[in-house]
């Protein structure tokens, strides 16, 4: 009777724990327990993340392209002289005087500054509009960079091109992305802006020339070669203040004269005769400069303002390189 009892003990208690291991397996888990997906994933998201954030880019993204400066060459449809002009885009530049390493009995270079705010240096900056696009120096110096007419160089040296994405750079500044806030609900975001930094060729206002003064003995006569041309642009402090000027590409001027050659330079005075180009402007020298570095006595290869601070007595180290120069090829005559 005994053993009856105990075998049926045995059963009712081994049915209860199969009865607590069916009833443990069909019951739900804690929501808390495992990561939400789909739908209750991204609610989930969104109330954890402050107002106006937009986790799947849905929001509207505008380009403000106003401070990119427009480079569009708009030619006259009809004739707007009252003579013929169409001579003057079939000019070329004359071609250069030979010149032999052994002829060269003087060779020195100069770096010259041209300040275009200078009154013998305003048609740097006349502002007009032409069958070639804007007649301001430096729009017509990007335009033939842009359009791939001449290669923009990192240094003076020209050993490394720069990319028309490095120009871009230099002229149209970095892209800002600002969101734009709905009116009724400061802390809604309801789009964001691209804006970029306006470039105003007027802001530049200065060009630094290197150029190299040849004596040729063949020819008995000192020449002057231009062989690059920079564009500065002024920095300045955040209170407005000037801090200085940095070169943002060089030219090769060999490589710019045909260009040159077929641009007008504008000129208050001239009545009678056609305007003479760019390109005849620098090889007279029709411009004002200063010299700011040579290697004339100049081992260190150091700028004028390097080794004097005073700028009034670097204006007259400069003049004294240039009657250092001029005075060579005199003192080689007799009289």
């Amino acid at each position: 009777m005994k053993s009856v009892f105990l075998k049926s003990g045995l059963f009712v208690v081994g049915a209860l724990l199969l009865i607590g291991e069916a009833n443990a397996q069909r019951a739900p888990k804690k929501r808390g327990t495992q990561p939400p997906t789909g739908q209750e994933a991204s609610q989930q998201t969104n109330n954890n993340q402050p107002s106006g954030y937009d986790p799947f880019g849905n929001l509207p993204i505008t380009v403000d392209s106003s401070g990119i400066s427009d480079t569009t060459v708009r030619k006259s449809l009809r004739n707007d002289n009252a003579y013929d002009k169409s001579s003057v885009s079939a000019r070329t530049p004359l071609v250069y005087e030979h010149l032999r390493a052994d002829d060269a009995l003087f060779a020195e270079k100069v770096w010259r500054e041209l300040d275009l705010r200078e009154k013998m240096n305003q048609t740097f900056r006349y502002e007009a509009k032409d069958d070639n696009g804007s007649q301001v120096f430096i729009d017509m110096l990007l335009r033939a960079v842009n359009t791939g007419q001449v290669t923009a160089f990192d240094d003076d040296r020209f050993s490394t091109p720069k990319t028309l994405a490095d120009i871009m750079q230099l002229t149209v500044g970095r892209a800002d992305t600002v969101a734009q806030y709905d009116p009724k609900d400061i802390n809604k975001i309801i789009g964001y802006r691209v804006t970029r930094a306006t470039f105003d060729a007027k802001s530049v206002v200065k060009l630094r020339i290197k150029e190299e003064w040849v004596f040729d003995r063949e020819s008995s006569r000192m020449f002057c070669r231009i062989l690059g041309i920079a564009p500065l642009k002024t920095e300045y402090l955040p209170n407005g203040q000037e801090r200085g000027s940095s070169v943002m590409f060089w030219v090769y001027y060999p490589d710019l004269r045909p260009t040159l050659a077929k641009a007008e330079v504008y000129n208050p005075k001239n009545m009678g005769q056609s305007r003479m180009t760019w390109e005849e402007l620098f090889e007279s020298r029709m411009f004002s400069s200063y010299i700011v570095r040579s290697t004339l006595d100049n081992a260190a290869n150091r700028n004028i303002r390097a080794y004097i601070k005073d700028p009034i007595l670097a204006l007259l180290e400069g003049d004294n390189i240039k009657d250092k120069i001029f005075n060579y090829e005199q003192d080689l005559w007799s009289y």
